[in-house]
């Protein structure tokens, strides 16, 4: 059988394909020529996943050897689609891309343990709180279609949500390795603060991040990834329909007292009413009128039409937040499938990387990190399509943005270091119900 690391290399050599199919169909729909960007887009890509791979060979052997050949390919085709609606934005992205493989690939480098982010774990949540509140101070922060996302100080804008979900994660797990034993074996009524206040912190940073950062995507992330952590350390269904309860039943209350939660309910309740389709409802309405475009098959990659000639938007940030409409309009809805089936792939291998681990820490914070990837990618699918109210949550990997990639790839780290420790020492101390 061939090494974990040969078989990542394998996967890795189609994705270079795919980036010059991709820019070789765009350019044919656009010039009917095709020039030498395809071949430079091609080689970059492959370059750039060549050397994370030799990296990933010399310092995680064992690691899963599909994580980041799935990651590469979605970050090939995000570049194409991106490309697709803007050259300038491509380059942006691709800059993007490399400095996400260098925050991955430091990492790796300093993180020798994964354990050490218990130590600091107070630190760690701190540090991420603060970020949490950065977008609410005046000066510094920026509102974002209404939502407080943004940060910017000086030349530099992030958005700090997308890195301080790694760190309540990390504290959460830490936490939750540490109590499980009175959560399971303790009745919920007789439980004290000290082991109910994270679940009641938690609670209160979700209903945080919607009422006062204006942020349903985060608020269900936080809130549904810690409510995945809690049920693999416990084991008890009875926190998760107590926790599902409090997040609902404080949206609930909020959306019947606060106004601009009110009005978000209103347009996705009907972004298509008089007054609304034109005006705060018309980014939903003309994504679900993209999608339901789209059919089947799709009308052909590069092929729908983004700006009437006069200027005028007709699918707003399609780079960013209507990416998926997009990619259901060009490809249809079996293309827009095959991404959700890769995202799919990448949870499944990221819940085996957990099952294997072998300590509490390690197994709760792979669930985790994992969990919190599957919940973006739902925000921001459920919002296009109308399920949930739309967010400013973006795709993972494919959506333009530098903040989101970075962080993504910082994910991506943690998860491959919990591999490989897992295949070197198996069956040290993983949870036990």
């Amino acid at each position: 059988m061939s090494s974990p690391r040969a078989r990542e290399l394998f996967g890795l050599l189609p994705v270079s394909l795919l980036v010059t199919a991709g820019f070789t169909a765009v350019l044919l729909t656009r010039t009917e020529q095709v020039s030498n960007v395809t071949l430079v887009y091609g080689g970059f890509f492959l370059v750039c996943c060549l050397f994370a791979h030799l990296f990933i060979r010399a310092r995680l052997a064992e690691a899963d050897p599909y994580l980041f050949p799935l990651v590469a390919l979605l970050a090939a085709f995000g570049l194409v689609m991106i490309y697709r609606i803007d050259a300038d934005l491509a380059r942006e992205q691709a800059q993007w891309f490399v400095i996400g493989l260098v925050i991955f690939c430091a990492t790796v480098l300093f993180l020798r343990d994964i354990r050490t982010l218990e130590r600091y774990r107070y630190t760690i949540v701190v540090a991420g709180l603060v970020l949490l509140v950065m977008p609410r101070v005046p000066g510094i922060g920026e509102p974002v279609n209404g939502a407080y996302l943004g940060v910017r100080v000086g030349p530099v804008s992030f958005q700090p949500a997308e890195f301080a979900k790694l760190a309540v994660i990390v504290f959460l797990a830490s936490y939750l390795n540490e109590t499980r034993d009175v959560l399971v074996r303790g009745r919920f009524g007789r439980l004290s603060l000290k082991h109910l206040g994270p679940l009641l912190l938690i609670w209160g940073l979700a209903m945080f991040m919607l009422v006062f950062i204006r942020d349903l995507g985060s608020s269900l992330m936080f809130f549904g990834g810690f409510l995945a952590l809690l049920y693999v350390a416990t084991g008890r269904l009875a926190f998760v329909v107590i926790g599902t309860a409090l997040f609902f039943g404080g949206a609930a209350f909020f959306a019947s007292t606060v106004g601009h939660v009110q009005d978000r309910i209103a347009i996705w309740q009907d972004p298509f009413a008089r007054g609304v389709v034109d005006d705060e409802g018309y980014q939903i309405a003309q994504g679900l009128f993209a999608q339901a475009d789209g059919g089947l098959f799709g009308q052909g990659l590069g092929q729908a039409l983004l700006e009437l000639p006069g200027g005028s938007t007709i699918l707003p940030l399609a780079q960013s937040d209507l990416i998926y409409a997009l990619i259901v309009n060009e490809l249809g809805l079996f293309g827009a499938t095959a991404v959700l089936l890769i995202y799919l792939l990448i949870v499944a291998r990221g819940l085996k990387t957990a099952l294997i681990a072998s300590d509490g820490f390690s197994k709760l914070l792979a669930t985790g990190l994992t969990a919190v990837l599957a919940l973006q990618v739902f925000v921001i699918v459920g919002g296009v399509t109308k399920l949930i109210p739309l967010t400013g949550v973006t795709l993972p990997f494919i959506s333009y943005g530098g903040s989101s990639i970075v962080a993504n790839f910082m994910l991506l780290a943690l998860l491959l270091i919990v591999s490989d420790r897992a295949r070197r020492e198996p069956g040290r101390g993983g949870l036990v119900a």
